[in-house]
């Protein structure tokens, strides 16, 4: 396998689990608020590394999207006004997973935050359509 194909086969990977990450959110949405936002941050964090896997950029084990969509913009500032929008799922990867949560989201956030993801995941894999 060349380089080229290992990161294509990466990206593709990557992607499909965003998918996967997406679909969960949108089957919780109503019954499980707290863990379809994490999915809907899961799904925009792994579609931003299926685009900096192709694109051979390494990214740290992070859950942060502020500095993923960083990294992501840096490629194609097209994607700038996306993941600034998408910046507000970051906190999704933690808070509401734990007993200390500060509150429980409701089924209004959990669509706003899939609305977001759904968002950040067809920008991404409109970019890398030869890979579906």
């Amino acid at each position: 396998m060349t380089p080229e194909e290992s990161r294509r086969d990466e990206a593709a990977r990557w992607l499909a689990q965003a998918r996967k990450d997406l679909n969960a959110a949108r089957l919780l949405a109503s019954a499980e608020p707290s863990s379809s936002v994490f999915h809907s941050q899961q799904a925009a964090e792994k579609a931003a590394k299926a685009f900096l896997a192709l694109h051979d950029v390494p990214f740290r084990k992070t859950h942060d999207l502020n500095e993923l969509g960083g990294q992501c913009a840096a490629l194609n500032p097209s994607l700038a006004p996306l993941f600034q929008a998408a910046s507000d799922l970051t906190d999704y990867a933690v808070v509401f997973r734990y007993l200390d949560a500060p509150r429980e989201p409701d089924e209004s956030e959990a669509t706003v935050a899939l609305g977001t993801a759904a968002r950040v995941f067809e920008a991404i894999s409109v970019l890398l359509a030869p890979l579906r």
